[in-house]
């Protein structure tokens, strides 16, 4: 049965107007006019913006578990359904740094959740394990290492297999050869976790790499002698970001420079950096034996520190708002451009005629209040119910 959406703004992946939705078959069959008639049932909304749902390329577990703790089919759906809950409807699972024998898992369970058409799973992200020691950040430092052509063969291999693949490495644990094979092989090839300096990284994005992985966070610095990896990818015009905005992981001033230095046409976007905790109530849980704990918005080592985020995409809106970014720009961090990034946009990150119909509505204070993910509705999960 067909709906029609009405009575909100609608952000199609560019700009916001006045209008309504209406979809069926789990598609998008029109964009109407806000007073638009339809033979659909009607469902008026109180306001607030309708947007194409979240696309998140680093979340390495939600809904209670990690990917790394159990690889399989079934800890990927549950991730996915956890994050359609709190409006990523597209995602990149994740597996941090881990064993050969885990990262072959992650790539086999992903591969057979695609091929069942889980609902928003889009490909895999690899953090690792070829970074370097000295940003390892919560990765476990003894299964950090460089790549070798075994490893080269198989990030290949899995290219071929799953629809994308994003790795992230560091310029010290690999040779620009094997950077340019992967490139070629299909693989998104992003930078971070790693101490590289300036040119270095530069070389990197000129063998292939085109992203780099959680902008500021455990990668070389800016300096004014030497610009390091951040340097590189604000004056790489090419090169795209993700970024943790949860004003914790990045100071909000930080973020407003970072933003307003961007060289184009490459972008920064939103990432979550979600772990076991998205979409749950739980207060920790374990990484590679480690326990992570869950306070004040923030997910620590023992030691203080950081592991990954307690952050889902609305709220890193919020942040965004708080530091005065433009809420169309905002909100294109966190559709059109992460998408753009896999080469989905045609599918993903656009309300637009015959994009399948991911949807979510946010209201006046960038709240979620509704999921559509392929024409279903989903209810979201209450993050105000979550002890922090």
């Amino acid at each position: 049965m067909s709906c029609l959406l009405q009575g909100a703004h609608i952000f199609d992946g560019t700009s916001i107007c006045p209008g309504s939705l209406l979809i069926g078959g789990g598609r998008i069959l029109a964009r109407l006019p806000a007073d638009a008639k339809a033979e659909a049932e009607p469902i008026t909304l109180d306001g607030g913006i309708l947007a194409p749902g979240f696309v998140d390329l680093q979340l390495n577990g939600g809904g209670g578990v990690m990917l790394g703790d159990d690889p399989s089919e079934e800890t990927v759906e549950r991730i996915a359904r956890a994050h359609a809950r709190l409006g990523a409807t597209t995602i990149l699972p994740t597996l941090i740094t881990d064993t050969p024998d885990k990262t072959r898992a992650a790539v086999e369970a992903v591969e057979r959740a695609i091929a069942r058409n889980v609902p928003g799973v889009a490909g895999l992200h690899l953090e690792g394990p070829h970074l370097s020691l000295a940003r390892k950040g919560a990765h476990d430092p003894a299964l950090i290492r460089a790549m070798t052509e075994d490893d080269l063969a198989f990030l290949t291999e899995a290219a071929r297999r799953l629809p994308r693949l994003l790795v992230t490495l560091a310029p010290e644990s690999v040779t620009g050869a094997q950077i340019a094979a992967l490139s070629a092989a299909g693989v998104i090839v992003s930078l971070g976790h790693t101490d590289a300096g300036f040119a270095a990284c530069r070389a990197a994005f000129e063998a292939g790499a085109r992203v780099a992985t959680h902008l500021f966070n455990a990668m070389s610095g800016l300096d004014h002698r030497e610009p390091g990896l951040v340097g590189a990818v604000l004056a790489g015009g090419r090169i795209s970001a993700g970024l943790i905005a949860d004003g914790i992981h990045v100071h909000p001033d930080a973020l407003t420079v970072a933003l307003r230095a961007k060289a184009g046409p490459g972008e920064i976007f939103l990432v979550t950096d979600a772990m076991a905790t998205a979409g749950s109530n739980i207060a920790s849980f374990t990484l590679n034996g480690r326990e992570i704990r869950r306070s004040d918005g923030r997910l620590t080592l023992a030691d203080g520190t950081l592991a990954g985020a307690d952050l889902d995409m609305a709220g890193a809106l919020r942040v965004l708002r708080s530091i005065g970014w433009p809420l169309v720009r905002s909100l294109s961090m966190a559709t059109s451009i992460p998408a753009r990034v896999l080469g989905l946009s045609d599918r993903a990150g656009h309300l637009a005629e015959g994009c399948v119909a991911d949807i979510v509505h946010l209201d006046d204070d960038l709240c979620l209040n509704a999921i559509w993910q392929r024409g279903e509705r989903i209810e979201p999960f209450r993050t105000d119910a979550i002890v922090r």
